[in-house]
């Protein structure tokens, strides 16, 4: 392991507690990786259908559009640019993501009788354009949020899963075996010097008992 191991049982339970926080947590997390992954598919399916509606609706302008030379003097451009765009907030997963509502445009003041029929087509063909991209352009910043937390998600797991675990685990291991060898090594001593305390014993009782045996000879 990159990190040096302090070989003690205080680190013995951080190490223990810390493998119980992150075996706790993974589950939470993939639970998580799972529900952005559902969302990210609906959100994907949502963006294509909507990027499939704004290409038909501009192949359906670009059919009429070289004729768009002269508007009698109406700007369609301009009258097809919105105001403002109705956005509200909704939370999916912990990520708080755009919900589109509508779009407002300013009022179209221009002569009904004084300009031709397709001039109100057109600018409610663009109008309609202009609605659809900004409801495409929510949706791809939609995507793009429940993207980068699934991104950071994955890498959560992936670390506690291939990194935090493991490193735990592995010190808990190593300590372990430490400790254990350092208690083997403490009993081994001890019967050393119980042995030895045996032997420095066993002469002064032999001593003593020569010494009651000439008491009782003489």
């Amino acid at each position: 392991m990159a990190t040096k191991i302090k070989k003690t049982r205080p680190e013995l339970k951080r190490y223990r507690d810390a493998l119980k926080r992150y075996e706790r947590y993974l589950p939470l997390l993939k639970l998580k990786q799972q529900q952005l992954q559902q969302a990210q598919r609906d959100s994907i399916s949502r963006l294509r259908e909507q990027e499939g509606t704004v290409h038909e609706l501009e192949a359906r302008i670009r059919e009429y559009e070289a004729v768009l030379t002269d508007v009698a003097g109406v700007s369609v451009a301009k009258l097809s640019e919105f105001e403002d765009i109705s956005i509200s907030r909704r939370n999916v997963a912990g990520v708080d993501i755009p919900v589109f509502h509508e779009v407002r445009f300013p009022p179209a003041n221009y002569s009904l009788f004084g300009t031709p029929s397709w001039v109100d087509r057109t600018l409610e063909d663009h109008r309609w354009l202009a609605r659809e991209r900004a409801e495409l352009g929510v949706l791809r910043e939609e995507y793009g949020l429940i993207s980068r937390e699934l991104t950071r998600i994955i890498q959560r797991v992936n670390l506690f899963e291939r990194i935090k675990i493991p490193e735990a685990q592995e010190a808990i291991r190593v300590i372990r075996i430490k400790l254990g060898d350092r208690m083997t090594a403490a009993v081994g001593r001890a019967k050393i010097a119980k042995n030895q305390i045996a032997e420095a014993v066993q002469p002064d009782i032999d001593d003593s008992a020569e010494e009651e045996e000439s008491d009782d000879t003489a």
